[in-house]
């Protein structure tokens, strides 16, 4: 019985999802200042914007997927050296607009107008 029940856990998407996002909010948290708190908004934004994204970590990073498939992601400076927190986009992202788009940006702080533009790029890049 326990066995059935583990085992349906692994498959039952909401197990996965609390799991993901579980692993997510650890990886937040780990980051330094401010990359910690600009990471807690971003967390907010992403699962405002595109709620059927399921957060996971790939690479070491947060990142929320589509079937599987990494949309977004995050990292803090630290985690290659940077002097900002990169948000970046994946393949999966349907952001295409001609023969050339930005995938990733770099972000030093979050305010009103910066958070707006990455909830419109996670909606479309969903839709």
């Amino acid at each position: 019985m326990k066995e059935t029940t583990q085992k349906q856990q692994k498959t039952d998407p909401r197990a996965e999802r609390a799991d993901g996002e579980s692993a997510v909010l650890a990886k937040i948290a780990a980051m330094p200042e401010p990359y910690d708190v600009m990471g807690e908004r971003l967390h907010a934004i992403i699962r405002e914007s595109a709620p059927s994204l399921t957060p996971r970590v790939w690479y070491g990073m947060p990142a929320y997927a589509k079937d599987g498939k990494v949309v977004c992601f995050f990292r803090g400076g630290e985690k290659v050296k940077e002097r900002f927190m990169t948000f970046g986009f994946e393949e999966e992202a349907d952001l295409d607009e001609g023969a050339m788009w930005p995938i990733a940006f770099a972000l030093k702080e979050l305010n009103a107008d910066v958070e707006a533009r990455i909830a419109a790029l996670v909606k479309k890049a969903v839709s």
